[in-house]
């Protein structure tokens, strides 16, 4: 497919997708959200890739939704809207693929929504981190009311919700919100040490791991500890259990297939 918005690269297992509008500092709009939901069905058909890292060209990572776009909205239009930010973030964490959020900058709004959607956040220590729709007179819409509890704590968040501030990197490192914080002068290294890194892992366990935990985290504890059950002991029926313990009792690295 061709796309318009976003740049799609790969470099062996590693796949990345920049947004690449940064004229409006990457605001989403239904074409971005549409080449965005294409592109990651199109790297989960690539059993080669094993890893995306999500990141916005320019000095943002996502600065929001395109408001220009969102002013002339129907109630009715809003709603299509809404739904296409959420089936694409529902299919961000459904993915088989683990994907690192790089924050090279803005993350507002549906940027930071999206950011929570994706497993890993290794932020600049020059980005801005918020959800600030309520100065705009409208309430998230991509599912920051649901999924910015879930990672700090409901008090917090109504904080940040409630008031629209957005936060330093620091902060948002400080909540739970991000995984790291990086400088500028380091920052894509240390994203692409991440996410070479996860690429030398089990394909299949990437998948197993990343299920287990998103599933998991939504259910009692009882059903999500049987759940962890029925997935380890499906292990001992793959390639990868048998290379990895071998390799360990070798002790030398294990060949884990790519698929």
């Amino acid at each position: 497919m061709d796309y318009g918005n976003i740049l799609v690269n790969r470099e062996g297992p590693i796949a990345s997708i920049v947004i690449n509008r940064p004229d409006t500092l990457n605001a989403l709009n239904e074409k971005v959200l549409t080449e965005l939901f294409a592109a990651f069905n199109e790297l989960e058909s690539d059993r080669t890739v094993k890893v995306v890292v999500l990141t916005g060209a320019g000095k943002a990572f996502i600065a929001g939704a395109d408001i220009k776009h969102m002013s002339e909205l129907t109630p009715l239009q809003a709603r299509h809207f809404a739904q296409m930010g959420h089936s694409l973030l529902g299919r961000m964490e459904d993915s088989r693929l683990p994907i690192i959020a790089a924050v090279n900058g803005f993350a507002l709004g549906g940027g930071c929504e999206l950011m929570m959607a994706c497993d890993i956040v290794i932020a600049s220590s020059k980005a801005k981190i918020g959800q600030p729709e309520i100065n705009l007179g409208i309430s998230p819409g991509f599912g920051g009311t649901q999924r910015l509890p879930r990672l700090v704590g409901r008090m917090r968040a109504k904080e940040l919700l409630l008031t629209g501030d957005s936060i330093t990197a620091q902060q948002a490192y400080e909540l739970g919100l991000v995984n790291r914080v990086v400088e500028p002068e380091e920052f894509e290294d240390a994203v692409m040490e991440l996410a070479k890194r996860i690429a030398g892992k089990s394909a299949v366990q990437l998948d197993f791991i990343k299920r287990l935990v998103n599933r998991g985290a939504d259910i009692d504890l009882i059903s999500a500890n049987n759940l962890e059950i029925a997935t380890f002991s499906s292990s001992f029926s793959t390639h990868d259990q048998r290379e990895g313990m071998k390799a360990f009792i070798e002790k030398r690295a294990p060949l884990f297939r790519d698929e």
